[in-house]
């Protein structure tokens, strides 16, 4: 703990710096401030972003729970602002008031981790004992692999949703928090989804990020620059399908259009792929929402992301590229439950000529998932409703006996 304790001192920035003085300058107005709102909730994504299960409760709280305090963080710079602020109250995000509220809330619920005023000194607060207080982790994606940053030891989340019952029973069994910490209760933004509205033409191509690319503050890049990283696998892999004929000549022919989508860690690097097709968009996160996108599309390609999970709730085909497994695996999450093929929702590639050849199998059987997968998805969500929200709003009432 001690050796955990000196890395992190090492990644403090000024800027962190600079809010552990606005962490201590609150303390006595948020002191104050909690007389006035003993059940403040405070809810938050990433600084920009209000699309995910933080939005969702949010919007499910303010429409049918009115008389719950409630706070969203975010930034007021935001595209996603306008549509929050129209439901009720917010906060500027990495402010002053914003530490207020997180020192005063009763409750700190987020999508993400790093959901705080300042990741950096509010891991030092929680982690470390400091600051005890709820923390609520709605998660951004079904968990299928090992995630050692959300174990218990270097996180400590009073409540922890999961939204499967083998990813509920895996990470109950393996992440090591207390009884009851864990709980089956499923994604909010689930709900949307049985409100989709297929639009048949769209393919959707979404990978996830890579660690050794973009990697997290305690991690080193192994690319610097666009230029470098136009000489990894990762961007080899899927430039070269982007550019591929074949996939070009199966748009035309089936009067398709790709949408290809980065992770949120990747949209740093903007400009890093391209394409003169007119049937092939990239698309960015301030022009498009990801979760909009998956809702549209009608097939799916991915490598590991879990998304590929909401595709599969939706019932909609998708495959999987994974020409780099075993240094994903090595320098980025390691395996857990979930296996791609024994497990996965689609055919997994390891080559772009497999991959060409699935998706023109997916185009030209328009049938929906096939029964192998459909049956795999079947066991595998174990709620199918419109209750997430509910549930997830009914057991962080439960931390606190209402």
């Amino acid at each position: 703990m001690k050796q955990n304790f000196f890395q992190k001192l090492k990644e403090i920035s000024l800027v962190d710096i600079l809010h552990i003085a606005l962490f201590l300058l609150a303390l006595f107005p948020a002191w104050l401030y909690k007389k006035k709102r003993k059940h403040l909730w405070l809810i938050c994504e990433s600084r920009q972003e209000a699309r995910d299960n933080g939005y969702w409760l949010y919007r499910y709280i303010r429409e049918h729970e009115r008389e719950c305090d409630v706070v969203y963080a975010i930034d007021p710079k935001s595209k996603d602002y306008d549509k929050v602020a129209s439901l009720g109250e917010t906060v500027s995000y990495g402010t002053f008031k914003h530490w207020i509220f997180y020192l005063a809330a009763e409750a700190n619920i987020s999508s993400q981790k790093g959901g705080k005023p300042n990741a950096a000194v509010c891991y030092f607060l929680e982690v470390y004992g400091i600051r005890k207080n709820t923390r609520v982790f709605l998660q951004h994606g079904v968990i299928k692999d090992d995630l050692p940053f959300v174990h218990y030891e270097h996180a400590k989340f009073s409540l922890f949703v999961t939204s499967t019952q083998r990813e509920y029973e895996y990470v109950r069994d393996y992440f090591n928090y207390p009884p009851g910490c864990v709980q089956l209760l499923g994604l909010c933004r689930f709900d949307n989804l049985h409100h989709a509205v297929t639009k048949t033409e769209q393919i959707l191509v979404m990978p996830t990020w890579r660690g050794w690319i973009s990697p997290p503050s305690n991690g080193r890049a192994e690319f610097e620059g666009m230029e470098e990283i136009k000489k990894s696998e990762y961007y080899r892999g899927w430039n070269d399908f982007l550019q591929d004929g074949r996939l070009h000549k199966l748009l035309q022919k089936e009067n398709k259009r790709l949408i290809f989508y980065q992770h949120r860690e990747m949209q740093k690097f903007r400009g890093l792929f391209s394409s003169t097709n007119e049937r092939i968009s990239i698309a960015d996160s301030e022009d498009f929402d990801a979760q909009q996108l998956l809702m549209e599309s009608a097939y799916m390609v991915t490598d590991y992301s879990s998304v590929a999970m909401d595709f599969a709730y939706m019932g909609k085909p998708l495959c999987y590229y994974q020409f780099d497994y075993e240094k994903f695996r090595e320098h980025h999450y390691p395996e857990g439950y979930f296996s791609y093929r024994a497990d996965g929702f689609g055919p997994v590639c390891d080559d772009e000529e497999s991959l060409i050849c699935e998706l023109e199998h997916m185009i030209e059987n328009p049938y929906g998932m096939e029964k192998v997968y459909q049956k795999r998805a079947d066991a595998f969500f174990t709620l199918r409703d419109e209750e997430n929200c509910k549930r997830n709003y009914d057991a962080i009432c439960k931390l606190f006996n209402r």
